[in-house]
């Protein structure tokens, strides 16, 4: 069975147990769906560190995979004081596979007993997966268990937002990085008959008028994709940064390198650079991989890549202006200083040059630094025309 039939499976008959839908006065309804080992393959081997270098965040490296929650909500509207989320699903693995264990609110009164339950399923885990949660759904819980005068503690976990490290990844490719799109582009699984996120709030008010549960099952379902999904997403994702050199995509390996320079691992962007320079992204890639190594002190290292772009003409005309200030303030050389810049001036009068700054401003840097290398050479020249001679 490939993924999308088992995301499919997700919400029917097969592999979900539901327990008693008996309406009571003490609690809200509550599902469960179990999905068996063989469709997360991997997924407990992921490791705290891993994980540290995919978020940029402190994760105890002896983190145990299963105690990882990971949670999503469907609520009534997209923010604000008036809303309230009336569906939560919390998943987790274990030893069997993957367990989604949903918390329904089939009425006001009922958000009580759901916050319990979320508060009970948080207290048991060591780290929070969600999608985008760090903006909507912890806040709007947040929210939700101060207005019913609880603990919100229980919150206060190590987050993995899976929306910002995705965009980190694949947004220079892909630009934009709902869950739906990297299921289908990235996981290579689009979903079918799914429910849009947009409809969830009507088609809940719609089963509160009528109490037609059969107006939930498309929500649920829904739910219980978007919970798999994020275990899966998050197991490729760490499959990737153990081994960036199966990334297909150069834009993709150079997103790695620069979220891994961002969180202070410049060893591994270091890596992931030289990866993207063999791809279309060579001339952004071999820039930072020698910015890299100018933060690093290394400058000699830093010229010779700019010195390789020179030679090969990649990058336009930022590494001539790169060599201009290395021979200028590192080698203290004004006359092979005047050169690169001399050169970068030429190459900026080409037709095809296009920078991240305009031909204007690129001019106007380049003749004041040109301007001021010939100051320096000609007091240069006066000194040596002034020394006295053997």
């Amino acid at each position: 069975m490939n993924l999308m039939e088992k995301l499919r499976a997700v919400g029917g008959s097969s592999g979900a147990k539901r327990p008693e839908n008996t309406r009571t006065e003490t609690d809200c309804r509550h599902l469960a769906v179990y999905r068996p080992a063989e469709d997360f393959p991997g997924a407990l081997e992921l490791t705290g560190e891993t994980l540290a270098l995919m978020s940029g965040k402190e994760i105890p490296a002896d983190l145990d995979p299963r105690r990882i929650l990971y949670l999503d909500t469907e609520t009534t509207g997209l923010g604000g004081s008036g809303t309230v989320a009336f569906l939560v699903g919390m998943g987790w693995l274990t030893d069997e596979g993957f367990e989604v264990h949903q918390f329904l609110m089939r009425d006001y009164p009922e958000e009580p007993f759901l916050l319990k339950h979320v508060a009970a399923g948080l207290e048991r885990f060591d780290a929070l997966c969600t999608f985008n949660g760090s903006t909507f759904d912890v806040p709007l819980l947040e929210g939700r268990f101060l207005m019913n005068r609880m603990d919100r503690g229980c919150l206060d976990l190590p987050h993995l937002d899976l929306l910002h490290m995705s965009r980190r990844l694949w947004k220079l490719r892909l630009g934009r990085c709902n869950l739906s799109r990297l299921e289908e582009v990235i996981l290579g699984q689009p979903r079918e008959e799914d429910l849009p996120g947009s409809l969830v709030p009507q088609r809940y008010f719609d089963y509160l008028k009528t109490k037609n549960e059969y107006l939930l099952e498309d929500i649920l379902k829904h739910n219980a994709q978007d919970i798999i999904s994020l275990c899966v997403l998050l197991n490729h994702m760490a499959e990737l940064y153990r081994h960036p050199e199966k990334i297909r995509f150069s834009e993709d390996v150079y997103s790695m390198g620069r979220a891994l320079e961002r969180s202070n691992h410049p060893e591994r962007a270091r890596d992931c650079y030289r990866l993207a320079a063999r791809g279309k992204m060579a001339p952004a890639a071999s820039a930072a991989l020698a910015g890299s190594w100018r933060r690093a002190g290394n400058r000699e290292e830093a010229a010779r890549i700019w010195q390789e772009m020179a030679r090969t003409s990649r990058g336009g005309i930022r590494p001539l202006v790169e060599l201009a200030k290395y021979e200028e303030h590192v080698r203290k050389d004004p006359r092979a200083a005047l050169a690169w810049t001399e050169k970068a001036l030429a190459r900026l009068s080409e037709p095809v040059i296009r920078e991240d700054q305009t031909v204007q401003e690129w001019e106007k840097e380049l003749q004041y630094r040109h301007q001021r290398l010939r100051r320096r050479i000609r007091a240069l020249e006066a000194r040596e025309d002034a020394a006295p001679r053997e």
